[in-house]
């Protein structure tokens, strides 16, 4: 199995005119020689900690909302990993960083290998255009960053998201997972997928 950490960190989540205080997980995968990161944010102190001297091999953003991307380019710096993000979500990492680009793109059905592990990239707009998670078949893991919650989908009603957008996603993309697969999420408790799939026709009852 591959090697799982987590750094949780706090900060600003500013969208639309709003500041709001959040806890994200930061989750580190990989071995004991190298790793990458999934959501670089609020802290590249604390991240770097996180790694204990680990080769950071990536930065990979689920999406561009500035609380899971602006301690991106910091840590970066300090490694020299590239940072990856769908190009859907363009508009928002422009926002945190108008003068620095990605280094590269996320697509639906990527591979990424790290410390003999392999994640498959899933394309799930919704809670933005380019949001993404990633799955770990051979531990029955995924990352869903902010699309699929422990209780819920991720939220929308804010610029550049759709309710039903995430609801299609979440059930043709991720309810389609085994259900014993387990959900890191980007805020909050882990959940399982066969749990929250037993909510789908709740979800689609409601209106965002």
């Amino acid at each position: 199995m591959a090697r799982l950490d987590r750094v949780i960190t706090s900060g600003i989540f500013s969208l639309d005119g709003g500041d709001f205080e959040v806890d994200n997980n930061v989750w580190i995968i990989g071995d004991d020689r190298e790793a990458i990161v999934i959501d670089a944010a609020h802290d590249h102190k604390a991240i770097l900690e996180g790694l204990g001297g680990r080769t950071l091999k990536a930065i990979v953003s689920t999406h561009g909302h500035n609380d899971h991307i602006n301690a991106a380019a910091d840590l970066a710096d300090e490694t020299g990993a590239p940072i990856y993000l769908h190009p859907d979500d363009a508009m928002l990492w422009d926002t945190v960083y108008p003068d620095r680009r990605v280094d590269d793109s996320l697509a639906d059905g990527q591979i990424i290998e790290i410390g003999g592990a392999e994640l498959t990239v899933i394309h799930t707009p919704g809670h933005s255009p380019g949001g993404c998670c990633l799955h770990l078949p051979a531990d029955g893991l995924l990352f869903s960053g902010d699309t699929l919650f422990n209780g819920g989908p991720g939220a929308t009603g804010r610029s550049f998201s759709s309710y039903e957008v995430i609801l299609d996603s979440i059930e043709h993309k991720l309810f389609t997972l085994p259900e014993h697969t387990k959900v890191h999420t980007g805020h909050g408790d882990s959940t399982v997928i066969g749990t929250e799939s037993a909510n789908l026709a709740e979800w689609r009852a409601k209106k965002d």
